[in-house]
């Protein structure tokens, strides 16, 4: 999935290359691969009282996250045939950071179909974590139910990524932010992940936001992109306002939502969502579950 996306990348790339009337010669390198390899990942709790500053860094491939009761921060393996994807830790004072190795490309990378590259981490629910994660053209699944989340960062490019929040998050989240592509993007759980704000930046692609899950405290969530359809789907009698902002879009609605010109709203007790939707192009829906 994730070379589909790399492949819509470039092509995007060739096009505004194109539309600018400028010609690139760029060289292809063959990304050659070796024997499959498997790395075991253990990484301590480091010794400190302060939140863990978790950072992940990954290229192109497959990438699974989820919580885990042991004793060490981060477990798992890492799967790969290509040498300079073997994995890196790096850990000083309340920084870890786990991240793919160089691979040095001239020109146009050729991945071929036999490319293996995956992470399977379990993290540590018990450790207080500001989690940030920076990826590329990838396909991601994320459970981060029960993780004691203080902040999350997620940056990638063409994916294809599914978030959930199976259970609530035992920490008071300051921020959840979200910058990606040209991406196939679902976030689920989004009560339970207990955040105070969210930022949500997409390109062109498909996006669905489901709020559903325990909401301890009002949030505000802003959400801007491109060409692309959004939808937000929220549980009835969550008190909630949208307030839109588009070019050449449209609104579908359905489910228990009032109209008042370019502010959607529902009805309902306990904390309340505040949303600001911007778009350039394409469809908002808004549902209820």
């Amino acid at each position: 999935m994730y070379k589909k996306h790399l492949l819509a990348a470039f092509l995007v790339l060739a096009l505004v290359t194109m539309a600018c009337g400028v010609n690139f010669n760029l060289p292809v390198t063959e990304v050659k691969t070796g024997p499959k390899q498997t790395d075991e990942i253990s990484v301590p709790v480091p010794d400190t009282k302060s939140t863990i500053d978790l950072s992940l860094s990954f290229g192109a491939g497959e990438l699974s996250v989820q919580p885990a009761t042991q004793d060490v921060l981060v477990s798992g393996t890492a799967t790969y045939n290509v040498p300079d994807f073997k994995p890196i830790i790096e850990s000083s004072g309340s920084q870890v950071e786990i991240k793919q190795g160089n691979l040095e490309i001239n020109g146009i990378p050729n991945f071929g179909k036999n490319i293996k590259n995956e992470w399977d981490l379990k993290i540590n629910t018990a450790t207080p974590l500001n989690l940030n994660v920076k990826a590329g053209a990838y396909s991601g699944k994320y459970e981060l139910g029960g993780l004691s989340l203080e902040n999350l960062d997620i940056t990638d490019g063409a994916s294809d990524v599914n978030v959930n929040f199976s259970e609530p998050n035992p920490s008071d989240m300051k921020e959840f932010s979200y910058n990606t592509g040209a991406s196939n993007v679902t976030l689920e759980g989004l009560g339970n992940a207990n955040f105070e704000t969210m930022v949500f930046k997409g390109g062109a692609g498909s996006y669905r936001l489901a709020f559903d899950g325990e909401i301890k405290q009002d949030a505000v969530v802003s959400i801007e992109s491109g060409i692309s359809t959004v939808t937000i789907v929220v549980p009835k009698g969550v008190p909630t306002q949208v307030t839109f902002e588009g070019g050449l879009s449209s609104v579908q609605v359905f489910g228990d939502w009032t109209q008042a010109g370019d502010s959607y709203s529902m009805e309902g007790t306990g904390a309340k969502l505040t949303i600001i939707v911007k778009m350039g192009a394409g469809t908002l829906e808004l549902r209820n579950k």
